[in-house]
């Protein structure tokens, strides 16, 4: 890695497979509801779908992380879930019922998951072999998302619904390619052991960070997961729903520009309550808005709600967690910030939908981030 074009090519390689991997994000979360909907499952039905991935994310995460530090190899660890991506999609491809096509995504889901942990790994891992900063590989996959939700966009509204599957094919293909240039950033490290990292996952300050890790990921996830909702219920078009979309990924490239540049000056800490705190500004505000546009609006605060919080995060894991473990501590991460928080965030976010309505559940995650932001501040005064 001392050769400067072998840096440029590695750079190169994850910075393409950030961008590809958000890519497919964009289908899965915009579009795929959209295609099921055109084959004329219900809501049910597609609420079903889509409430298997936060499940299975919590046993593929913690397998494929604690395998990869295992072995040491997680070039091969991608290929492996690229490959079996490719075989379920292509299984998907001629599929219109329903009971097929619930387990072939559940296949999917087991082996989709673990992507962004295991690329945020490898470019964690690779980013400080090049002192280079991570934000500076992570925003190429914020690019990604915001370029493919309108070019994916028009294609689909262009030639139909059908093509999803064939998209994500694609996309998922250009993945593995790249897969097999990764680098080998984990052979130089210390050998694994289990006795190791439980050793660093029961110590007191890492059950608080992650404790406080998901108490704002529930916030986080109570407006991903009904920011739609809540804009279909006052009259907002899909196109609308996805200027929203686009607005956060947009918002959140000159954020990580500038944490690649400024960040490493301010502690973790203190940087995590502050976004902490304009999660409890964005959300009660959302339990507010009444008009679409106020929603769209809303939505370019991500670049200093989840951009700060998610960049600062991982900032943070590294200096709890070593190297020998990053892929593992990846994982437990993860788990935490999508899987567990995801179940609560919907299970409760429903509940009180049915019960109270969507301003109430908005307001129940501003109480989130209020808890996370004082925890934050708790647990800075105490580390220092």
């Amino acid at each position: 890695m001392n050769n400067s074009s072998a840096m440029r090519g590695q750079l190169f390689v994850l910075r393409a497979l950030q961008f590809a991997n958000y890519a497919g994000m964009v289908l899965l979360i915009t579009y795929f509801p959209l295609y099921f909907e055109s084959l004329g499952f219900s809501k049910l039905q597609i609420g079903a779908i889509y409430s298997v991935g936060p499940f299975l994310s919590i046993v593929s995460n913690l397998v494929v992380g604690i395998i990869s530090d295992r072995t040491k190899n997680l070039p091969r660890i991608l290929n492996v879930l690229y490959l079996v991506q490719i075989l379920a999609l292509a299984l998907l491809l001629p599929q219109k019922e329903f009971g097929m096509m619930a387990g072939i995504m559940a296949l999917f889901y087991l082996f989709q998951t673990p992507n962004n942990s295991m690329l945020d790994s490898v470019s964690l891992l690779a980013a400080e072999r090049m002192k280079i900063s991570f934000p500076s590989i992570r925003m190429f996959g914020s690019l990604g998302y915001a370029v493919c939700a309108v070019l994916f966009g028009y294609v689909l509204k262009t030639f139909g619904s059908d093509l999803t599957i064939g998209l994500i094919l694609g996309v998922v293909l250009v993945s593995l390619v790249f897969s097999f240039f990764v680098g080998d950033y984990q052979a130089t490290l210390r050998k694994f052991e289990f006795s190791g990292l439980w050793e660093l996952l029961r110590r007191k300050e890492t059950l608080v960070f992650f404790g406080l890790i998901m108490v704002i990921s529930v916030a986080h996830r109570t407006n991903e997961g009904f920011l739609s909702v809540a804009m279909r219920e006052i009259g907002a078009d899909d196109s609308v729903i996805g200027y929203a979309s686009l607005a956060s990924a947009v918002s959140e490239i000159p954020m990580f520009f500038l944490l690649a540049k400024f960040g490493h000056r301010f502690r973790e800490y203190p940087l995590l309550a502050i976004a902490s705190a304009f999660y409890v500004i964005r959300l009660s505000l959302l339990s507010l808005a009444d008009q679409p546009w106020m929603m769209v609006a809303l939505q370019m605060m991500h670049a200093i709600t989840f951009a700060i919080f998610y960049i600062t995060a991982l900032r943070g894991l590294q200096s709890l967690i070593p190297d020998e473990y990053r892929s593992s501590g990846q994982a437990v991460f993860a788990v935490v910030w999508s899987g567990l928080a995801g179940v609560i965030a919907g299970t409760l976010g429903g509940w009180l939908y049915d019960s109270f309505g969507l301003s109430r559940v908005f307001q129940t995650g501003a109480v989130f981030a209020l808890i996370g932001t004082i925890g934050f501040l708790v647990a800075h005064v105490r580390r220092r």
